[in-house]
């Protein structure tokens, strides 16, 4: 018996353990996302401390591919207020993304054949780790907004009509 609830509180610790710490919500609704990636991110001990404390801002990030590695440019994390200005880091830096070489390849050539683009979705906790995940999106024009925002809408309605009855 005592089993199974060390068994229940270890995986509730583990779910915990997974929290969203950042989320690009406006990604979705600025490009259609075809393909997801969970990649790692090189980080500073200072901007651990940040993104912990939510102080990530994913809105105008994007990745591009250099010299065969991944690269995240445009993410803002807040410098951390604790520590002093000489050990801090700078906000706006370009920082690498881990990933394995097979997939950096293969979103590349995907890059150069259909002029998609690489967009950072959200950065959560896996275990003890903070991850990226990435998109690989195609940009909406202003009408698929629109048709999206209209579909969006009638599905609300369907629900709240059953939800009635």
């Amino acid at each position: 018996m005592s089993k199974t609830k060390g068994k229940k509180a270890k995986a509730a610790a583990r779910l915990s353990a997974n929290r969203l710490l950042a989320d690009n919500r406006q990604a979705r609704y600025q490009y259609e996302i075809l393909e997801t990636l969970e990649t790692g991110i090189e980080l500073l001990g200072t901007e651990v401390k940040s993104i912990r404390a939510g102080n990530a801002n994913l809105r105008d990030g994007f990745c591009l591919v250099r010299k065969g590695e991944l690269h995240l440019h445009n993410v803002h994390i807040s410098p951390n207020q604790h520590a002093s200005e000489f050990f801090n880091h700078d906000p706006l830096r370009v920082r690498k993304l881990l990933a394995h070489r097979r997939e950096i390849n293969k979103l590349r050539v995907q890059l150069e054949k259909k002029g998609l683009t690489l967009i950072p979705m959200n950065l959560h906790i896996k275990g003890s780790w903070i991850k990226l995940t990435i998109g690989l999106g195609k940009g909406r024009k202003l009408h698929d907004k629109r048709n999206e925002e209209k579909k969006k809408q009638a599905d609300r309605d369907v629900k709240s009509a059953l939800a009635r009855y």
